[in-house]
């Protein structure tokens, strides 16, 4: 008898742990980045929904949270206002 076709009820190997310290290196980085995946998760839900006005601001900020995210990531300056 194989065993080709059975599954294992023993559960995966738990991946390895991700070094508390490598996720918090640039704080800044990472507010910016959790408030991109919000912005576009809402956004996501909503964009069948939103009026012209509305998606046009969303998109708006979306590319200024971009440009954020590589400024932070690259280490460039703020541009001045």
């Amino acid at each position: 008898m194989t065993t080709r076709g059975k599954r294992s009820s023993a559960p995966p190997p738990p991946a390895p742990p991700v070094p508390a310290t490598e996720r918090r290196r640039n704080r800044p980085l990472r507010e910016v980045l959790d408030e991109l995946l919000s912005h576009t998760r809402v956004i996501a839900r909503r964009a069948k929904t939103m009026t012209p006005a509305e998606l046009d601001y969303a998109q708006q900020r979306l590319e200024w949270l971009a440009d954020e995210v590589w400024r932070l990531s690259t280490g460039e300056p703020t541009p001045p206002e």
